[in-house]
């Protein structure tokens, strides 16, 4: 009988020690985004720069669009490319006026556990408030913050939103 109850027991041990990729070792403590907004004066072009951590927005883009995700591996990048702007398209809208903006996905780069996303506007005018619905990651975190940078004419004003809160305003 004792024999019995030790193998299952041995089978255990041996798969709790089987090497896991780091990021699955060690997850972060901390559910957080960035979202750099900038107006560029010489192009009259808002630059968007989202930072997530890797491993969290792999988690998002496999649970909402149910396919497997890795942001690192270069042969899957025009795959992700297209999972990438599809899912910031729906949880990134900027209005510096009365419609959302359109934003150009220019593609994405890791950085260390980091992933960055550019955007760019069409041409715009300059303005002098702008409207932000930020709800990136929320559908994975109960406790996501989104902190939002926003730059105009040198001016930088930020805001952190705590979920469930996705809208914010700035004026200049």
């Amino acid at each position: 009988m004792g024999a019995f109850i030790f193998k299952p027991l041995l089978y255990c041990y041996i798969l709790m020690y089987i090497p896991v990729p780091v990021k699955h070792l060690a997850p972060h403590p901390i559910h957080v985004s960035t979202s750099n907004i900038e107006y560029n004066n010489k192009d009259n072009k808002l630059e968007v720069i989202c930072t997530l951590f890797t491993d969290d927005f792999e988690a998002i883009l496999a649970k909402q669009f149910h396919v497997k995700t890795d942001l690192n591996n270069e042969d899957m990048h025009k795959d992700m490319d297209a999972l990438v702007k599809k899912y910031l398209d729906e949880h990134l809208q900027i209005k510096t006026g009365v419609a959302p903006l359109k934003l150009n996905y220019l593609g994405f780069e890791i950085n260390r556990e980091a992933t960055d996303v550019y955007f760019e506007s069409d041409k715009i005018p300059v303005f002098k408030k702008i409207d932000i619905n930020d709800s990136i990651l929320y559908d994975l975190f109960d406790d996501q913050m989104s902190i939002v940078h926003v730059i105009l004419n040198g001016v930088r004003k930020s805001e952190k939103l705590n979920y469930p809160a996705t809208k914010l305003s700035q004026e200049f």
